[in-house]
This record gives structure tokens, C-alpha cells and sequence, in this order.
């Protein structure tokens, strides 16, 4: 039980390795053609190419990573977050072969990965939901008005299938609903290979708050407190905070303690992320959906409470990990991250693929953390995300917090793509930021005066 196939890329990639050299667990890595020659692959201890650069034809085929993972003579599958994270049957397939799967079990990836199920199972734990529908099938839409007037104006359509912001449309008025409903069901059925929709009651001035949870599969389950993740554009998320501001600590306690109590519930084993819309103006806050992966910003969760996530995910699937106690997890000080992307933010946040000719981060130190899977020299492609680097700061203090990621993002230098560090920079000295008035619609507001704030675009 030493050896581990990550079954991921890039900065993950590199994260899972990092955990699993502390461990003296040696690494098998995958690479596309596209990445024959990434920093995942030099770190690893071995490396196996899996196809061509197109992700569907390399990381998201399961057989090719499988194969790997049996030649090799891996004993551990780590699948990182995105691509078949929270794929069930890959997950059971891992299993099927012999080796163990590093994450939630497959049932639990069943039972959350399907939302309008998640939900259901929400309630019966006692977790608040928002005002929902039923779920409608391809075709069979012949009572969605009535189910749109029953929810409410406005509301979302999503996708039962779907995660994050893929297969989430906003409908405004009546008239909207059938032709948003039957575009999203279209787009489910090619993204997910699952049209099935439902409708859910929609919050304008909403905060995004989610509870790190971890579970040891036998009914013990902990929290690791929040995360504010509400700067979003396109329901992705581009900054992230431990704790939330704001959030009154009656309103936290109750939050952590339904996100524990729904694990618990469930036997949910390893790591996960039980996501939450918040009210800015009353503080209720629902149900929104449970991720059954470790997150991108788990790091904000790890700087804070000083616990290795993915090491524990690890230890857990060795079956080395004793139940943690709830009061063993201490929670200090502020956290925050950005995600830095290959971008061009003047031109409506559109990728920015070429080669890293400059590429000079902050160095680590007890308060700053880098996450990153490129170096320079290095090609950014359009095959894959554009995130290239998070930069995760600790500090005493929001204010204190603040302070140092502003003076840590002005130190990267990246020269040969556009990137939104300036961006970056500009939501995070904003006045609203500041005072902690965040919303998940706070970038699409400023957004004119966060653009004309920015030193690094030229002429917008």
C-alpha cells in the first residue's frame, strides 16, 4: 500500500505528490502529449503517457488511466479534483481491480454527484433547502410553468447531473422558463450524458459559503470550519476566505454543525465540501450542493486549521487514520486565495494560451503558499483550464490577511500570456471587499470599475 496513481494534472497533481513524499509514498504520475515534459511528471517517481492532448482522449479515459494503474503496480488511485473525481464507475472500477480508491465512497459520489437527490437527502438530515422542484426528464416538460410558479421568481434551472457552474441558467420571468429549460436540458444531455433538470428558488443578494468536511466512512464525521467563495464570475469561483466575514457566529456554528451532521449521516467517508447559498440580508442559508473531492481551495481550510487534507485522504484509504475528534480541529487566524488564470480580463476573461516566457512567483513562507503546476519556459494550452497558480495567505487578521496577498500578488512577474493578477489586486482593494461586503454578484457590479482599476491591461 505505497505506491499512488494520481489520476490528474498540473497543479493537483503536484499538490497529491507533495503530500504523498511526506508520507514516503512513492508516486506514479499520467501525462497527455501535450504534457510530456510538465512539472507533475518530473516530480513524480514514475510517468506514463495516457493519449493525445484532448483531455477526453487522455485523463478522462478511464481504461488508459486503469491500465496504467495496474502495470504500474500502483496500490492507491488519488484522482485529484475535476476529471473523473466524481466519477462513480470509475471510482467502483478502482476497486473492482483491487486497488483502493482515495475519496468518498462510490455510493456517497452516487448519492451527492445527483443533485436533485442530494437535496432530498438534505432534508431528511435536517439541512435547510431552498424552495425546489422535482426533476423533469428530456421531453417531459408539460407541467414546468405550474412547478415555476410554485418555486418562485426568479429561479434557477439546473442540471442533475451537473456541478459548479455548468448547467445553471437563471430564469427571470415565466415567459424565460421553457426555452432556458429545454436549452439546459440540451446542453446536460451533451456535457453529462443526463438531461434530467429541476428548478430551484433563486436569492439575488446571495453569499456562497461552504463547510470542509472530513468523514471516516463509519458514521464519525468533522468540520474544518467555512470558506467565503462568493467573488465568482460565471458561478466560478476566482477568490477565496477562511472565515467568512460578516457571518455571525450563532449563523457559523449552525452551518458547521448540519455539514457535520449530513456526513455523519450519510457514513461519508474521506474528504468533501458541503456548499451553502447564503442570504446577505437575513443570514438564512440552503442546502446548495456537496462536492465529493478535495476543492481547489482546500488550502485556505489547511492554512488555517493547520491540517494536511490530502494526507489524511491518504491515510484514510490506508486505513492508518483514527477517527479525528471535533475539538482537536483549532481554527486560526484569516486565510485567503486567488487563483491566478491565463486570461485577458479586458476581453471579457478570455483564455490566454502561449508560452511562459517570465514566470517568477512569491517564495514560500510560513504565510505565504504557492500551489502551482507550471515553471517557467513552460507552454500554457488551451486543451486544459487556464488557472496557472494559486497564491494561499495567512495572517492574524482579515485586514492583516488582505495586506499580504496584495503585497505577494505584486511580486509575481509573468511575461508571454495575459494573466489577471491585476484583477486580482482590484477586487481585493475595493471599498465593499474591504469592509467585507461580498456577494456572489459583486464582480458582475463593479466589474466596469474593477476593470478601469487595473494597471496591467491597457486600454479597456
Amino acid at each position: 500500500m505505497n505506491k499512488v496513481l494520481i489520476a490528474n494534472r498540473g497543479e493537483i497533481a503536484c499538490r497529491v505528490i507533495k503530500s504523498c513524499k511526506k508520507l514516503g509514498l512513492a508516486t506514479v504520475a499520467v501525462y497527455s502529449e501535450a504534457d510530456a515534459e510538465a512539472l507533475h511528471v518530473k516530480m513524480a517517481d514514475e510517468a506514463y503517457p495516457v493519449g493525445p492532448a484532448s483531455a477526453r482522449e487522455s485523463y478522462l479515459d478511464a481504461n488508459k488511466i486503469l491500465k496504467v494503474a495496474q502495470d504500474s503496480g500502483a496500490h492507491l488511485v488519488h484522482p485529484g479534483y475535476g476529471f473523473l473525481s466524481e466519477n462513480s464507475r470509475f471510482a467502483r472500477a478502482v476497486e473492482e481491480i483491487g486497488l483502493k480508491w482515495v475519496g468518498p465512497s462510490p455510493q456517497n459520489i452516487d448519492d451527492m454527484g445527483d443533485k436533485e437527490r442530494a437535496r432530498e437527502i438534505a432534508k431528511t438530515a435536517g439541512v435547510p433547502v431552498l424552495p425546489g422542484s422535482s426533476r423533469y426528464n428530456v421531453g417531459e416538460l408539460d407541467t414546468i410553468e405550474q412547478a415555476g410558479e410554485a418555486v418562485g421568481y426568479p429561479l434557477l434551472v439546473k442540471a442533475s447531473a451537473g456541478g459548479g457552474g455548468i448547467g445553471m441558467r437563471l430564469v427571470e420571468r415565466p415567459e424565460q422558463l421553457l426555452a432556458i429549460t429545454q436549452a439546459t436540458q440540451s446542453m446536460a444531455e451533451k456535457a453529462f450524458g443526463d438531461g434530467t433538470i429541476f428548478l430551484e428558488r433563486f436569492i439575488a443578494n446571495a453569499r456562497h459559503v461552504e463547510v470542509q468536511v472530513f468523514g471516516f466512512g463509519n458514521g464519525e464525521a468533522i468540520h474544518l470550519y467555512e470558506r467565503d467563495c462568493s467573488l465568482q464570475r460565471r458561478y466560478q469561483k476566482v477568490i477565496e476566505e477562511s472565515v467568512a466575514p460578516g457571518l455571525p457566529e450563532a449563523v457559523r456554528e449552525k452551518m458547521v454543525g448540519v455539514a457535520a451532521s449530513l456526513c455523519q449521516h450519510q457514513k461519508y467517508s474521506s474528504a468533501g465540501t458541503v456548499e451553502f447559498v447564503v442570504d446577505a440580508d437575513t443570514f438564512d442559508f440552503f442546502f446548495l450542493e456537496m462536492n465529493t473531492r478535495i476543492q481547489v481551495e482546500h488550502p485556505v481550510t489547511e492554512m488555517c486549521t493547520g491540517m494536511d487534507l490530502v494526507g489524511m485522504q491518504l491515510k484514510l484509504a490506508q486505513q492508518d487514520l483514527a477517527p479525528v475528534k471535533q475539538e482537536s480541529v483549532v481554527h486560526q487566524g484569516h486565510s485567503i486565495e486567488c487563483r491566478i488564470y491565463a486570461e485577458n480580463p479586458a476581453k471579457n476573461f478570455m483564455p490566454s494560451p502561449g508560452l511562459l516566457k517570465r514566470f517568477k512567483l512569491p517564495d514560500e513562507d510560513h504565510d505565504i503558499r504557492i500551489d502551482c503546476g507550471l515553471q517557467e519556459g513552460d507552454q500554457v494550452t488551451f486543451f486544459y483550464d487556464p488557472m496557472i497558480a494559486k497564491i494561499i495567505c495567512h495572517a492574524q487578521s482579515r485586514d492583516k490577511a488582505i495586506e499580504r496577498i496584495i503585497r505577494a500578488l505584486g511580486e509575481v512577474e509573468i511575461e508571454g500570456v495575459k494573466t489577471n493578477k491585476d484583477f486580482l489586486i482590484s477586487c481585493l482593494t475595493h471599498q465593499d471587499f474591504v469592509s467585507g461586503k461580498v456577494s456572489t454578484g459583486f464582480i458582475d457590479k463593479n466589474l466596469p470599475e474593477l476593470l478601469a482599476r487595473c494597471t496591467d491591461l491597457g486600454p479597456v
